[in-house]
């Protein structure tokens, strides 16, 4: 049956876009248009209560019947259990996944976006400190990457979720002002991920 993907072409959105494809999974996208707030609409917050994209909506969810799923994360975990792709049944090769899934939800998503908010700000002070600091951070993080990379082909050793959940983020990397040639493993992995046809049927699908 297929999958009902709520989004708008974000990182967020994207990542949940590559999986499905490269799960094989059918889906149909629904837009949400965020720029003019049909994140609030009734419809939306019953799936997504916190009003961020994206959502889905499995008609055929645990036990056959229908199941929501908001936060990026969260549809992530679900999409590569449902599938037992890209999500390893050992116990503890799901550790490094759930690592480095949570190392870009607190942080590799967040930093790198605020850097997005603050180069859009006028006020040349308030966009000064602001940039200077979540830059700073956003570099970091794309050095605790390459260095990962340095000893794995992929975050979790083997391609996983949290594979696609990063590269929806890298994918703004020339946004994020960072120019993946100072990271060379990132810039490895980036390019081997990016090679993948499933990877790029997920980007080139229209989101919005």
């Amino acid at each position: 049956m297929t999958i009902e993907f709520w989004t708008w072409n974000t990182p967020n959105g994207r990542k949940i876009s590559v999986a499905l494809e490269e799960m094989g999974l059918p889906y149909t996208v629904h837009p949400v248009n965020i720029g003019k707030g049909e994140q609030f609409n009734p419809d939306f917050l019953k799936i997504s209560p916190n009003n961020r994209i994206p959502a889905i909506v499995d008609p055929d969810g645990p036990g056959g019947a229908p199941i929501s799923v908001f936060e990026s994360g969260a549809i992530l975990i679900y999409l590569g259990q449902k599938t037992g792709k890209f999500w390893p049944a050992d116990p503890r090769a799901q550790v490094p996944v759930l690592e480095w899934l949570m190392w870009q939800m607190g942080g590799f998503g967040p930093m790198p976006g605020q850097v997005h908010h603050f180069l859009q700000v006028e006020n040349e002070q308030d966009r000064r400190y602001g940039l200077e600091r979540y830059s700073k951070e956003t570099r970091r993080l794309y050095g605790v990457a390459d260095r990962r990379l340095a000893e794995v082909p992929f975050f979790a050793g083997d391609i996983s979720i949290a594979d696609f959940a990063i590269l929806g983020w890298a994918w703004r990397h020339e946004r994020h002002q960072v120019d993946l040639a100072e990271y060379p493993n990132v810039k490895r992995w980036y390019d081997t991920m990016m090679a993948r046809p499933a990877t790029a049927r997920g980007f080139a699908v229209a989101l919005s």
